[in-house]
C-alpha cells in the first residue's frame, strides 16, 4: 500500500473503519462475544483497538508542543507504509504482545454489539477529523511520539500504523467469523 499525502492518510483511515463498521455490523451478537479459549472475543479486538485509537488521537488532539516535549522532533525520515507494517510484523513474529491498557478485558454482551462498534467508529473518526484539522502534511515527518512496541516512531508512521492495525484485526475478527 502507497500512502503518502495527508489526503491518503485520511482516506486510508476512513476506509479502515468503514470496512470494519460494515464487516462488524453483520455479526451474529452470540459470535461477536464469544471468547475462545486464551484468544480475544471480536468485541475485545474492537475495544483493543478503541484503546488504541484512543491515544493516538489525543497524540493528534494535543498541541504541538506537548507533541514535542512528550515524543521529539524526528531526526531522521519517516518510513514508508511498507517499511512500518514489515517492522511491526517482525516484532509480532519476536513476540511482541499488546501490554497494559491495551489488554481489552471480557466484554458483557450486555453492553451491546452496536455500543461497541459505534464506540470505535466514533474514536477513529475523531481521530481522522484531528489530523485534517490540526496538522499539515510535512508535519507529520518532524514530530516523533513513543509506541509501545515500535520505539519511536513519527506521526506519519503512526498514521500508517493505525490504518494497518485496524486492517490486522478486522483479518482476525473474519477469522473468527469462519
Amino acid at each position: 500500500m502507497d500512502i503518502i499525502s495527508k489526503a491518503h492518510i485520511i482516506s486510508g483511515l476512513q476506509m479502515a473503519n468503514d470496512e470494519l463498521n460494515d464487516y462488524c455490523c453483520t455479526i451474529n451478537s452470540d459470535k461477536f462475544f464469544f471468547q475462545p479459549a486464551e484468544k480475544w472475543s471480536i468485541a475485545q479486538n474492537i475495544t483493543h483497538l478503541l484503546a488504541s485509537t484512543r491515544i493516538t488521537s489525543l497524540a493528534f488532539r494535543l498541541p504541538k508542543f506537548i507533541v514535542r516535549l512528550y515524543g521529539g522532533k524526528a531526526k531522521r525520515p519517516s518510513r514508508s507504509y511498507d517499511e512500518l507494517v514489515a517492522k511491526y510484523t517482525l516484532k509480532l513474529q519476536q513476540g511482541g504482545r499488546a501490554s497494559g491498557a491495551f489488554i481489552p478485558k471480557p466484554v458483557a454482551a450486555s453492553i451491546g454489539q452496536q455500543k461497541v462498534i459505534t464506540a470505535f467508529i466514533s474514536k477513529m473518526q475523531q481521530l481522522i477529523n484531528a489530523i485534517e484539522k490540526n496538522w499539515h502534511d510535512h508535519e507529520l515527518d518532524n514530530y516523533i511520539i513513543p509506541h509501545p512496541l515500535l520505539g519511536k516512531i513519527t506521526l506519519r508512521e503512526l498514521c500508517y500504523f493505525t490504518i494497518y492495525h485496524t486492517y490486522h484485526h478486522l483479518r482476525i475478527i473474519k477469522e473468527r467469523c469462519q
